[in-house]
């Protein structure tokens, strides 16, 4: 193999740890994380790669002929986007069986940046959000009055919840909001006597912050080793449903509803 230099080396570490940070960023559980930023690294040339993980940063070092390069990122939060994990997954998948290694790094790097990042208008997932909530809330027994106020309190939340996490909102805070906003919206059904269970209707609205995808990664790193970082995206979990517990009892408060519950 032909000696790797140092400024390529670098090149090479940063394109790893880049890979890596989108895949925290966007919802890949630990072991993916680590492997495909491994594989990457292997493909392009280096010897080994060593990769760790903490809740909010990521640390890689690349080792080429007894030379170590370390970088340290810190991460960002975003939005569950399993499409862009896919891509990623398929630009390594490309990168291993490349047998012309004539700018090969060029080209992965090119690759990563021309990933597809669009995602669905925000009107059309808040429409399947709310649509969602209402089918939960008609197929436990709410009525049609139930099930159409649930689809309003789901769309007007999830609106809330975009809006607010593009303005990049503390997490915590933007969870209560939507919670409030929902549960207010669906408490409707106590305050007019809408419908045949106002217990469904709110129940319901608040069905989307559900935090099911980092509960299961968390879940997982735990049991694949990764005790620091699921223990972490646990807490973090247990903090969003603790925050959506705050913004459901404030909207019950504030409508002065002193019963709730199946």
């Amino acid at each position: 193999m032909t000696s790797i230099s140092y400024v390529k080396q670098q090149h090479i570490t940063r394109l790893c740890v880049r890979c890596g940070l989108l895949l925290m960023q966007y919802g890949a559980e630990s072991a993916v994380v680590v492997d495909l930023s491994k594989r990457l690294g292997l493909a392009l040339g280096m010897n080994s790669v060593e990769c760790s993980l903490n809740f909010n940063a990521i640390t890689l070092t690349t080792i080429c002929d007894e030379r170590c390069i370390t970088t340290t990122r810190d991460t960002i939060n975003q939005s569950i986007n399993v499409n862009l994990l896919v891509q990623i997954q398929q630009i390594i998948n490309k990168t291993e069986t490349t047998v012309n290694h004539n700018d090969l790094i060029d080209r992965t790097t090119l690759a990563f940046d021309e990933l597809d990042k669009t995602v669905y208008p925000t009107w059309l997932v808040s429409v399947f959000v709310g649509a969602s909530c209402a089918a939960f809330a008609y197929l436990n027994g709410g009525s049609w009055s139930i099930t159409a106020v649930t689809f309003i309190a789901g769309m007007v939340a999830m609106l809330t919840r975009i809006y607010l996490s593009k303005h990049h909102f503390n997490p915590f805070i933007t969870v209560i909001v939507t919670a409030f906003i929902a549960s207010l919206i669906g408490a409707t059904t106590y305050y007019f006597d809408i419908g045949n269970n106002a217990d469904i209707a709110v129940a319901s609205s608040v069905l989307l912050l559900v935090p099911s995808f980092p509960l299961i990664n968390s879940l997982s790193d735990i049991l694949k080793g990764y005790v620091n970082i699921g223990v972490g995206r646990a807490v973090f979990t247990y903090m969003l449903t603790l925050s959506a517990c705050v913004g459901i009892v404030m909207a019950l408060v504030l409508m002065q509803i002193q019963h709730w519950g199946f």
